[in-house]
C-alpha cells in the first residue's frame, strides 16, 4: 500500500463513530475489538496499528525503553523535597516536611503521606487528602 492510501485510510476514521469504529476493527483484525468506550482512543489505537503495520511501529531503542521504565502508580502525587504541609486535627496544628528519605512528623520519618495521616488521625487515611492536596472524588470544585 502506498502513503497516500494509508494516509486516506486513517482519515478515513476521523469520520467514524465509536460503532463504526469497532467495525472497522473487527473487519480489519477481526474479534474482539477493544472494550473502549472512547471514540478518540479507539480511532487513535486503530490508526496507530494501521500505520505501525504499513512503515513499522517503534525502534528497537524505544521499545527497551518503554520495557524498562517502571509503571506510573496510579495518582501518585509528587511532593517535592523542603515542602512543609500543615493541617490541624482534634486541636492541634501538625507540621510535616518532606525530606529526601520521606516525610518527617513528630521526630520520626514515614514512608508516605499516607502513613503520616494515619499516624496523626488514627484511622485509614489518604495522605493527600487528609492535607488537602486532592479534593475528595465526586466533591464540587
Amino acid at each position: 500500500m502506498t502513503r497516500a492510501a494509508i494516509t486516506e485510510e486513517v482519515r478515513a476514521l476521523e469520520r467514524l463513530d465509536l460503532q463504526g469504529l469497532r467495525q472497522a476493527w473487527v473487519a480489519r483484525y477481526g474479534g474482539p475489538e477493544p472494550r473502549l468506550r472512547s471514540r478518540e482512543l479507539l480511532g487513535l489505537m486503530l490508526a496507530w496499528r494501521i500505520q505501525a503495520e504499513a512503515f513499522g511501529g517503534l525502534c528497537p531503542q524505544a521499545m527497551r525503553k518503554l520495557q524498562d521504565q517502571k509503571a506510573p502508580r496510579r495518582g501518585a502525587l509528587e511532593v517535592p523535597v523542603g515542602t512543609v504541609l500543615t493541617r490541624e486535627w482534634q486541636g492541634r496544628a501538625h507540621t510535616v516536611r518532606r525530606t529526601p528519605a520521606g516525610f518527617e512528623w513528630d521526630g520520626r520519618t514515614y514512608r508516605s503521606l499516607t502513613a503520616v495521616a494515619r499516624a496523626i488521625s488514627g484511622g485509614a487515611w489518604s495522605g493527600p487528602l487528609f492535607f488537602g492536596l486532592v479534593k475528595r472524588s465526586g466533591a464540587d470544585a
